[in-house]
């Protein structure tokens, strides 16, 4: 608790205090966004505003789960240093990413198969990693399980089923698709002030209770002798609700910076950090299709840009001319047009981002209750 608590709170007064210091660094580097012309007149007023913040809050999410450690004197463990990696990777992927566009002024850095590519290879080393049994705790338990979990392990869906040699392929596969998802999910959500950064805090903080929870209930606790057939495996669960906690702790003293008016956006440093984040939470903590309610807010968003491009090419082969449902995607951009004020749109969706949560978290409780 005590490493919760310092992590937490350190990683929060890391982004609310230094923050202001990395935007003047930024501006001095040069690293202004650059604003679409097709997008809403709005947002030209943002044009050189500091970008890549996920950097301010990567950091601080790594030196507050490590104070928060150092304090409490408890040892790091392979699933904290494993979700700090993915997000820390990732925020790599989207720093290239950030780089290109600022230095070449333009609004695509990375190819799409390039950045594809990029957390294709972070996934992969992550998968590999997360079950390698290097890795084996004092219970015989690697980081990740081979088993697909919904609220917990799906007891009939062992990937090892298929043998050792294609149990890995289709973890890594799997593995991939939740980290490719997820961290897609996040950056299509960015875009308007906070957005993104308000709709992280709750969905990161899922995981705070999910992992504290877990490890109340562990299977490998005093008390899993009586209470068996409700206990969880989870390796660590603590350090996956301290590891949590440093994220959200992170993103709410940067949230200060980033809300409307922003002084400062995330990039997709930022955005691809966060959802790697998530996807490593959800894959350590063994509540993988959990995600899919958790980041439900990333999901509709993604899937409304989805939604855009296949109508336009279907409406464009069958009439001759493409035809959008939105008028504009991502669906944020949507409402912008339809005249709603941006903090509007961005409290609105805060409030559907914690209903998903809330929901996610609920069914996580009601299936323990139910057993």
């Amino acid at each position: 608790m005590v490493a919760l608590l310092v992590g937490a709170g350190f990683s929060l007064a890391f982004t609310l205090f230094l923050t202001p210091l990395f935007i003047r660094l930024f501006k001095r580097l040069g690293w202004g966004q650059f604003i679409r012309d097709d997008g809403p007149k709005s947002h030209h007023a943002k044009r050189g505003t500091p970008t890549m913040g996920g950097i301010v809050f990567i950091l601080g999410s790594i030196f507050g789960y490590l104070m928060g450690h150092l304090v409490a004197d408890v040892p790091w463990t392979m699933v904290g240093v494993l979700v700090l990696c993915m997000m820390a990777g990732l925020g790599l992927v989207g720093f290239v990413d950030d780089l290109l566009k600022t230095r070449k002024q333009r609004s695509l850095g990375l190819g799409g198969w390039a950045k594809v590519f990029g957390q294709l290879v972070i996934g992969t080393v992550f998968a590999l990693v997360a079950i390698s049994r290097l890795f084996l705790d004092e219970n015989h338990l690697t980081p990740a399980s081979t088993y697909i979990s919904g609220v917990r392990e799906i007891s009939w869906l062992n990937l090892y089923a298929f043998g050792p040699v294609v149990g890995i392929l289709l973890f890594v596969v799997w593995v991939n698709i939740i980290t490719v998802s997820a961290s897609n999910g996040v950056n299509v959500a960015d875009g308007l002030d906070g957005l993104a950064t308000g709709a992280s805090i709750f969905a990161v903080s899922a995981y705070l209770f999910i992992g504290f929870w877990q490890n109340n209930q562990s299977c490998f606790s005093a008390r899993a002798q009586v209470v068996e057939y409700k206990c969880y495996d989870a390796r660590d669960p603590i350090d996956i609700a301290v590891v949590a906690a440093a994220i959200v702790g992170s993103l709410v003293g940067f949230l200060w910076w980033n809300t409307s008016p922003a002084q400062i956006f995330m990039g997709d440093t930022g955005s691809l950090g966060l959802g790697g984040a998530l996807a490593a939470l959800a894959i350590v903590s063994r509540t993988e299709l959990l995600l899919v309610l958790i980041g439900g807010l990333f999901l509709i968003v993604t899937g409304s840009v989805i939604v855009q491009r296949a109508y336009f090419k279907v409406t464009k082969w069958r009439f001759g001319q493409g035809r959008r449902v939105f008028l504009m995607s991502p669906l944020q951009h949507h409402f912008e047009l339809k005249g709603w004020a941006e903090i509007t749109i961005v409290v609105r969706f805060w409030i559907i981002a914690a209903l998903f949560v809330a929901a996610g978290v609920g069914l996580f409780y009601l299936e323990w209750v139910s057993r």
